[in-house]
């Protein structure tokens, strides 16, 4: 008895360790704007790993607005810096978010960052 009890805690063990070790993907990332739409550095805390790339923590250390911007899909690239998209950009934040936003017909993004790179 002790020994079923042992291998059901050990198999239950190993099922939730490979639950925990998919890779998590972000779908939104923060970004700050100063007053004309044109992007600042972004501080995020990310988890201490190599495997997960997740932030829980992001700040305007130079200033402007934190803004939530959606991760582009696989193969979806953001659109081109460019005056007018920072201003169409700028006007498009709703309540502190880009979510759901286009410019011209193409979803305002940002690029995927490689976990092991951070680019």
């Amino acid at each position: 008895m002790k020994a079923i009890s042992l291998a059901l805690g050990l198999a239950a063990a190993l099922a939730a360790g490979a639950a925990l070790g998919k890779p998590s993907v972000n779908t939104t990332t923060s970004i700050c704007l100063d007053p004309s739409g044109r992007t600042l550095p972004v501080t995020c805390q990310t988890k201490a790993s190599r495997i997960e790339h997740e932030e829980y923590i992001c700040q305007c250390l130079s200033g402007g607005e934190q803004v939530t911007i959606p991760v582009c899909p696989e193969g979806v690239r953001p659109p081109a810096e460019s005056a007018a998209y920072e201003r169409a950009r700028h006007a498009a934040v709703k309540r502190g978010s880009l979510v759901g936003a286009t410019y011209e017909g193409r979803p305002m993004c940002a690029d995927r960052t490689d976990s092991l790179t951070g680019r």
